[in-house]
């Protein structure tokens, strides 16, 4: 029996929230009808594109210059998190080129002001490389989910 790719991806997607919805309810403290299951979807999706945005920052970094590093690490972690985001977390069947563009609208604002403004600045005064990338990825996180949830992925 053969299984059609489209039904795949639904059932995957299906399979993803549910699992994040099963988490959100356990959430001690109230904290089940603060956190959304799309939120915690994001935090793994994304925790998992920065890994490879990090991955690609260090086999890059020393080869080309800082700033080319951060942008061909943020360049293949944000087009891994726009596919994912759309089909398993925010599970969106909008038409692609508009979302596309404004995803990218917000991703160009988001990486001038935090993946290449905080992480350079933070460099340029002393700090390590990847822990500036780190600590720059935290206003990322607030900024893109916000972007995401009530921009891009609107329903």
């Amino acid at each position: 029996m053969r299984i059609e790719p489209e039904i795949a991806a639904a059932r995957l997607a299906a399979w993803f929230h549910r699992c994040c919805a099963a988490v959100v309810s356990r959430l001690p403290f109230g904290l089940d009808t603060v956190v959304a299951p799309t939120f915690l979807g994001f935090a793994l999706i994304n925790g998992g594109t920065f890994a490879v945005d990090l991955l690609v920052l260090t086999l890059l970094h020393g080869m080309v210059p800082l700033p080319v590093a951060i942008t061909g690490g943020y360049a293949v972690a944000f087009g891994l998190s726009y596919v994912l985001n759309r089909t398993l977390n925010f599970r969106s069947h909008a038409a692609v080129v508009p979302q596309v563009a404004v995803y990218v609208a917000v991703v160009v604002v988001n990486y001038l002001a935090f993946i290449l403004g905080v992480s350079s600045v933070l460099a340029a005064v002393g700090v390590e490389y990847h822990l500036a990338r780190i600590l720059s990825g935290a206003g990322e996180a607030v900024f893109m989910y916000s972007a995401m949830r009530w921009v891009i992925f609107r329903r």
